[in-house]
């Protein structure tokens, strides 16, 4: 976290792209146009947060002169001082490992869920799933894939991810509603009476902790409950 110039490592850029998709191809395997569709808003949301982690600061560089007033602390050339939360907080260090932290546990519980769902519907063989994960919401691998993006925009803000993470948020509610026109031609009234009882993708408050800690090998919960 030196003071001096920390960017233009693009090379650093490119491997964390390749290595972040690599995880999330991993759990979401896209299938037809719209899921590739989707699966390119998702990399370049990745393309615009490590470029401007690692290459270029582009959103403290063009808010720089308003900052720069507002907060004398920033050095926008610098890793920690490019971050835009750590200026807002005046360049505490602590700030810097709190939002470090939060978004490392927004990061994990999200690939958590993504993992947990793929093993699921892989291990249900085609048949219906409503256990695990799925008894909390109807799509948790999406779940998953939102507290990613979310995560990564708590650690670090751009202007172009911020702008790119509510298109992310309808294209994958646009898919699930198609998916779920699948699930109700081939399970017909046994999907129609899961998905009345539980939420698309976000549980109640109340249900955040079972969701993210339950097992892909769960017995069976009655969402009706």
């Amino acid at each position: 976290m030196a003071d001096g110039y920390s960017y233009g490592m693009w090379v650093v850029v490119v491997l964390n792209v390749g290595i972040f998709l690599f995880f999330t191809l991993s759990f979401i395997k896209p299938k037809g146009h719209a899921e590739w569709r989707n699966m390119g808003i998702v990399l370049a949301f990745l393309v615009a947060l490590f470029s401007e982690m690692y290459g270029f600061p582009l959103t403290i560089y063009l808010l720089t002169g308003w900052l720069g007033e507002a907060y004398p602390v920033l050095q926008p050339f610098s890793h920690k001082f490019g971050h835009l939360w750590v200026v807002v907080f005046g360049g505490s260090t602590m700030a810097w490992v709190v939002v470090m932290g939060f978004s490392l546990i927004l990061l994990l519980s999200g690939y958590g869920l993504l993992s947990k769902g793929w093993r699921q519907i892989h291990g249900a063989q085609g048949k219906m799933v409503t256990e695990g994960v799925y008894a909390f919401v109807r799509h948790p691998q999406y779940t998953g894939l939102f507290l990613v993006i979310i995560a990564f925009l708590v650690q670090w803000p751009t202007l172009l991810t911020v702008l790119m993470a509510p298109i992310l948020l309808f294209a994958y509610t646009r898919l699930a509603q198609s998916e779920e026109k699948v699930m109700y031609n081939r399970f017909g009234e046994e999907y129609k009476e899961y998905a009345q009882c539980l939420p698309r993708f976000f549980p109640a408050i109340g249900q955040w902790f079972r969701f993210i800690t339950a097992s892909s090998a769960s017995p069976e919960i009655n969402p009706m409950k």
